[in-house]
């Protein structure tokens, strides 16, 4: 009875020793940090710049395969998302444009995503609209939902 209760014993702290490590290995990412569902949330024009290079260095820093990030976009913010629109002026007076920006974070796997509701309310042409960005009807409820899904909040 001894050596079945052992064996048995034994079996349950090897397979959960095996767990754990499979754990640990499909958790971690680049640079150690574990994989990550990350949503950014950007309603300000001005601040888009920043934000989407903050996205960059972001999966810069885990690894392209190890992130689930998605970029919601609503309110001034969304224009990082309508093709010709520009933001804010560098110290040399150029106007930055954000297409190349987005189309590079779009094929790094990032989903983009403008609110319907901006759409509308700041009258935007659909034709204007990037072709990497998916329509939602809300932006702030699709933050709140996918902090319900367990994605994590940025607001840079």
């Amino acid at each position: 009875m001894k050596s079945s209760f052992s064996k048995s014993l034994w079996l349950v702290a090897a397979t959960l020793l095996a767990l754990s490590f499979t754990t640990v290995q499909a958790g971690t990412a680049k640079n150690g940090y574990d994989k990550q569902k990350v949503v950014y949330h950007i309603n300000n024009i001005h601040t888009a710049k920043g934000a989407l290079r903050n996205v960059k260095n972001h999966l810069n820093a885990l690894g392209d395969e190890n992130i689930e990030l998605i970029v919601v976009t609503h309110s001034s913010g969304a224009f990082s998302l309508v093709d010709g629109s520009m933001g804010k002026k560098d110290k040399n007076g150029k106007v930055y444009n954000f297409n190349d920006t987005v189309a590079s974070l779009a094929n790094r796997g990032v989903k983009v995503q403008i609110c319907a509701n901006t759409i509308r309310g700041k009258k935007i042409d659909k034709n204007n609209i990037s072709e990497y960005a998916d329509i939602v009807p809300s932006g702030v409820a699709q933050v709140a939902d996918l902090q319900q899904k367990g994605y994590l909040y940025v607001k840079p």
